[in-house]
This record gives C-alpha cells, structure tokens and sequence, in this order.
C-alpha cells in the first residue's frame, strides 16, 4: 500500500493540498504499474517541487523478475521494466496531468533491482505554475518573468 507524505497537508503552488495530491499520484501510478505488470510496489512516495513530481517506488518487482535477477539475468529484467515503462508513459503522464492540472513537459523513469528501487520522474511545465511563467537566462538558469 502506497504511503503518502506524513508532513501536514499544506497547498502546492496551484492551491491544492500536496498530502492529498502526493497520496493520489502515489495511488495513480501504483494502479498503472499493477494493471501492467500484475503487481504492484509495496511501498510509493510522491514528492511535489515546484516543477518537478518524483515517485519512488520500492519492491515492485514480481516474482519472475526477482528470481531472474538473483540468477544473474538483472540486466533483462531492468531491460523488460524500461519497456514496461514505455508503454505506460502516456497513461502515467495522462494520470500526472489530470490530478495537478498541469502539463508534464518531461518524463523520466529507471529502475535497480538491487535495492528493489524504481522511480518515475515529472517534470512539469514551468508556464503554468500558478500564473508564474520562467523564462530561459542565457547562462542555462531560469528566473521569473515579469
């Protein structure tokens, strides 16, 4: 069962409260990862910056997959999560989206199997940060626009 974060519930930067927001993705991306995989992590925690959600997933791997990586096959069953990953990148992203009503400009994802470790990163688009639009410095850094 996913755990979400255990500081009070206090509002991201579109007013929505992060405790409650972090649970939600924390229960989105669990569901997507038992629907694909048929088991899902015993243990998910959402981190919510700015622009940037990360979710990190611990013993997600099925039996299988353990199994072949204890005899020395890690290298194909991180290979077959990747693609696992792929596949659901759009469902994942879609779920993103539609609980903090913002767009994902990037996804990012990987996996170890030793530590059972996975985690699946967001980065949402600065434009529609609660009114706040950041625009690019030459030297590579943003900074607030107006």
């Amino acid at each position: 069962m996913p755990d979400s974060l255990a500081a009070p519930v206090a509002p991201d930067t579109n007013g929505k409260p992060t405790g409650t927001l972090s649970a939600a993705i924390s229960n989105a991306v669990v569901g997507l990862l038992h629907d694909y995989t048929g088991r899902g992590p015993t243990r998910a925690r959402t981190t919510i910056g700015a622009d940037t959600i990360v979710v990190t997933l611990r013993d997600s791997l099925t039996k299988a997959e353990r199994t072949l990586a204890d005899r020395g096959q890690a290298t194909e069953v991180l290979a077959m999560r990747r693609a696992f990953q792929d596949a659901m990148r759009n469902d994942l992203v879609a779920a993103v989206e539609r609980l903090t009503g913002r767009t994902v400009e990037a996804f990012l994802s990987d996996n170890l199997h030793a530590p059972d470790v996975a985690v699946e990163i967001f980065l949402m688009n600065p434009n529609d940060s609660n009114g706040r639009r950041e625009v690019a410095m030459g030297n590579g850094k943003t900074q607030p626009d107006g």
